[in-house]
């Protein structure tokens, strides 16, 4: 007898049974938190923060970058705490508090008139925000089957990225509207994702209690699976994010015209898409480190050859191999953490893990414009290149340190 519509759906999902509307509700909190996130502190404040606090231009410049300084330390912080906040006390009731904690900041911010207060709230709206990536990340790395972790969780990081556009170009757009306006849509926008934490599920699954060891054994256990993903978060975010802000400076420096360097970033985006079913499935079948290893080669080959300044031609096909790199880092990296990390201690551990992500997030800017200003408009691709290299380097020379539970025997020797 075959199995029914539903049984057959449910075999198909990814996910366990029972455990989807969680998980959404989960990313649609993480969503809406960061389009409120991205617009304020990318966009609007950067143009409006003289008329909400009555500076002259180069002081709320000052005030408008020292806000989003203070809310991405303070998020970057409590990334640690907060992960072991949620393994006391479950997703739903730290993602709630950090909803409601940012919505009471934001809320205080949109009626004050001083510097000090802005700057305030938004070190409160980072403690907010802080659970939000460690709460979503961790509840669908749960609620997965083994075969789809890495796919599960990359899923749910690009999902947020529409938001997180939407709010930065809408946002930017109104920030010669009257304040009462674009609050009122900030405020809106946390409000719903306030009650999507409402519908977060409360407990992560653990294992039986009785099956455990002690806590000193599993502090020990953990420690020692994450102490080499350290060095690896760093260099990953670091290498990641080098280039970001340059890109639209330098394009002239390789011939290309603003459409063409949108064009660019189209394929290497739209080649990185098409892959990830494929990366995805390598990355989940065991073979998290090999992904983000060959991941990593094929981003310091296109990045080398793209700091050669090659035909237009050859800007595409490079720009392609740096996407399917990117296709092979992001599921193969999910994979690996979630792979590697003890179950009932990964949300604490994944924590402080984001803490080293976001450090290396914070300094590969300025490592891109040093190497800009120290070895002109091909630097940052040089730099980009070696470091990726590095890293891919690294993940075999320490290839013990870097397994799965689920790799084989092959891949560890």
């Amino acid at each position: 007898m075959s199995p029914g519509p539903s049984l057959g759906l449910g075999h198909r999902l990814p996910v366990k049974p029972g455990t989807l509307p969680g998980v959404l509700a989960a990313a649609l909190t993480l969503a809406c938190s960061e389009f409120v996130r991205s617009g304020l502190y990318g966009a609007y404040l950067p143009q409006a923060t003289g008329t909400l606090l009555g500076l002259p231009r180069a002081d709320a410049v000052a005030v408008a970058a020292t806000a989003f300084t203070v809310h991405f330390i303070s998020d970057t912080l409590m990334r640690g705490p907060t992960g072991a906040l949620i393994s006391r006390f479950g997703v739903r009731a730290v993602m709630l508090a950090g909803a409601s904690l940012s919505l009471l900041a934001l809320g205080i911010m949109s009626m004050t008139h001083t510097a000090w207060v802005l700057l305030l709230c938004a070190g409160l709206h980072g403690v907010g925000f802080s659970a939000m990536w460690p709460g979503a990340m961790n509840l669908t790395a749960d609620a997965t089957r083994d075969t789809h972790k890495g796919r599960a969780v990359t899923a749910i990081s690009l999902g947020v990225m529409p938001l997180i556009g939407t709010g930065f170009l809408l946002l930017g757009a109104l920030a010669g509207r009257p304040r009462a306006l674009v609050f009122a849509i900030i405020l809106s926008v946390l409000a719903v994702a306030l009650l999507c934490a409402l519908f977060v599920p409360d407990r992560l699954r653990r294992p039986a209690t009785a099956q455990q060891p002690g806590r000193r054994a599993r502090l020990k256990v953990a420690l020692g699976a994450l102490a080499p993903l350290f060095p690896a978060a760093f260099m990953q975010t670091l290498t990641m994010t080098l280039l970001g802000p340059l890109l639209f400076t330098l394009y002239r420096d390789l011939g290309l015209t603003y459409w063409g360097m949108v064009a660019l970033l189209g394929t290497g985006g739209a080649v990185a898409f098409a892959s990830l079913p494929l990366t995805g499935r390598v990355a989940d079948g065991g073979h998290a480190r090999l992904a983000v290893t060959l991941g990593f080669g094929l981003l310091g080959l296109g990045l080398g050859g793209i700091a050669t300044t090659p035909p237009m031609w050859a800007l595409f096909v490079l720009a392609a191999l740096v996407g399917v790199g990117y296709a092979l880092i992001m599921p193969g990296w999910a994979a690996l953490i979630t792979g590697r990390l003890p179950e009932a201690e990964r949300p604490a551990a994944w924590g402080a893990l984001m803490t080293v992500e976001n450090v290396g997030t914070s300094l590969g800017p300025l490592v891109g414009a040093f190497a800009y200003r120290t070895l002109g408009p091909t630097g940052p691709f040089e730099a980009g290149a070696a470091l990726a290299l590095i890293t891919a380097a690294g993940y075999v020379v320490f290839r013990r340190s870097l397994t799965t539970r689920q790799e084989p025997e092959a891949e560890r020797a």
